[in-house]
């Protein structure tokens, strides 16, 4: 066995069906002399806890020395492999076992076929763009963190809206009262900022996106900015509305009345494994269920 080469698997501590299946993976992958390995508080008290092909990883550092992470489950497990993964430099491929799966590069169907090519190296290895975010309060910083797909500052009670200020670049764009604001990158543009009303843009598109959250107000459209830019969201001192940041939905901290968070382009992309170069368009297809009735194709292909 070639001991340079292994394969983090990471799987849904709570799915049994994920188990089963990176029971399946880690012998196939071991058979084909490459080992599987995983974090030992992962697999604690599952199906793959029993498992002898794995061998278990330095929880402080799970990424080290593993050529490819490996997820299966759905885009929330997929944004965990993305936190451990990232500060590694080592790209992550995600088996969808959720529902869309915008983020995943295979289905569950495909399986056996995704474990040959991960064998045979047989990927290609895109670079996202990233967010890196601070919050601060009287100019000193209390949070930072970073994100894949977005970073939002939302309203702390249901029954308030918040209000935000927004800047560009250093100079103010409005003030919003609203239920929150989306920062996104491309690649999280058909996540949390789809659904408030954003624009798809192609994950080669270097942007960073702006979207509000039920903003009363008449200037309340989607912005898309240079990857250069620098953003930056106030909550509105002398008000009763408080605020939480959240980074992928994954990270958060409270926001008090003049807290500021400010977001720019982070220096370290995201590494993705892909198997596909089909183009976007196609991705889209299928992970929405467009509908394409009609299409007879350009005149070239006629």
């Amino acid at each position: 066995m070639d001991a340079e080469r292994r394969i983090l698997l990471l799987v849904h501590p709570a799915r049994a069906d994920a188990q089963e299946l990176a029971v399946q993976v880690a012998a196939r992958l071991k058979e084909a002399g490459v080992q599987p390995a995983a974090l030992a508080a992962d697999i604690h008290g599952t199906a793959l806890a029993d498992c002898e092909d794995l061998t278990m990883v330095d929880p402080a550092d799970p990424a080290a020395g593993c050529e490819l992470v490996c997820i299966l489950g759905g885009d929330g497990t997929i944004l965990r492999g993305a936190e451990i993964s990232r500060g590694a430099k080592v790209p992550l491929l995600g088996v969808n076992l959720g529902h869309v799966g915008f983020l995943a590069e295979a289905e569950r169907e495909a399986l056996g076929v995704t474990v040959e090519r991960i064998v045979a190296r047989d990927y290609h290895v895109e670079e996202r763009i990233t967010l890196q975010v601070r919050a601060l309060q009287h100019g000193q910083v209390f949070f930072s963190s970073w994100a894949l797909n977005e970073v939002t500052v939302e309203k702390a009670s249901r029954e308030r809206m918040i209000e935000l200020t927004v800047e560009i670049d250093g100079r103010p764009l409005s003030t919003w009262g609203c239920d929150g604001l989306v920062m996104a990158t491309p690649t999280g543009s058909t996540a949390y900022a789809f659904s408030a009303g954003g624009p798809v843009v192609w994950p080669d598109v270097e942007a960073l996106l702006l979207v509000p959250i039920s903003a009363h107000a008449l200037f309340a459209r989607p912005v898309v900015v240079g990857p250069s830019s620098h953003l930056a969201v106030e909550v509105v001192p002398h008000t009763d509305g408080t605020g939480v940041v959240w980074c992928d939905g994954r990270r958060a901290v409270d926001l008090p009345a003049g807290a500021r968070v400010e977001v720019r382009r982070s220096p370290e992309p995201m590494l993705l494994a892909r198997l596909s170069r089909a183009p976007f368009t196609d991705r889209l297809v299928e992970k929405f269920h467009l509908s394409i009735h009609g299409w007879r194709g350009s005149a070239r292909r006629s």
